[in-house]
């Protein structure tokens, strides 16, 4: 795809994503589309084996955007960022088509060593604000990371994560479309472990106060 078919593209992306958008004009000040312009320029450099351009480029973008995507980076179609200041993309990580990264998101490693050390993003992913996806794993396709999780292993297709390590807390295969994937509508599992824990005690109570009342009438009391 040519500069002109990379600009149509990411106007299209943007305004199917953001309600925000009034005007097709609006979309050359976006951090999102400046950054994926670099991007694309710098990563053709990159395959070509120009590292120094390509790095030189990127980082045009960054200083513009503060959205750093290091050119060595595979990126699929309808990639979107919202806001996107902070964003982190790594070298080796490898982004599916249709995925939505929110500000503060990394998409990062988990040390110095060499080869994939970076994530793979599967198909109609969105990964909430101030996630860390760290590590040379995939993320199903369909899957909702939730804001502020730091996912450190692999997540299966369908699932919705939250918490600090990542764990998944919901999964149904069921794909969703990018309208219904907001950062609201994800479970909370500390509130339902209380529930529990309370909706336990209470029967345990219950219990024993039965237990006392056999006790009293055993003892004709």
């Amino acid at each position: 795809m040519g500069i002109i078919g990379n600009i149509r593209e990411e106007i299209r992306v943007i305004q199917e994503r953001d309600p925000a958008l009034h005007s097709v004009m609006e979309v050359f000040l976006y951090p999102s589309f400046k950054v994926m312009l670099h991007y694309r320029i710098a990563h053709k450099l990159y395959q070509k084996g120009h590292f120094f351009w390509a790095r030189w480029v990127s980082q045009r973008g960054v200083r513009k955007t503060g959205i750093e995507i290091h050119p060595g980076a595979e990126i699929g179609k309808g990639f979107f960022i919202d806001h996107g200041n902070g964003v982190i993309v790594g070298e080796t990580t490898v982004v599916g088509d249709n995925v939505t990264l929110y500000q503060g998101v990394t998409l990062g490693g988990t040390g110095k060593e060499h080869g994939k050390r970076h994530p793979t993003i599967g198909n109609n992913v969105m990964i909430s604000a101030g996630a860390k996806v760290l590590g040379s794993f995939s993320i199903g396709d369909n899957s909702k990371i939730g804001a502020g999780s730091v996912v450190l292993s692999e997540v299966p297709p369908g699932s919705t994560v939250v918490g600090v390590p990542g764990r998944v807390v919901k999964r149904n295969n069921v794909a969703l479309p990018q309208e219904t994937m907001n950062q609201t509508d994800l479970p909370d599992p500390i509130r339902e472990d209380i529930v529990q824990l309370q909706r336990a005690n209470s029967e345990l109570i219950n219990r024993v106060l039965e237990l006392e009342s056999q006790i009293k009438q055993l003892r004709g009391e």
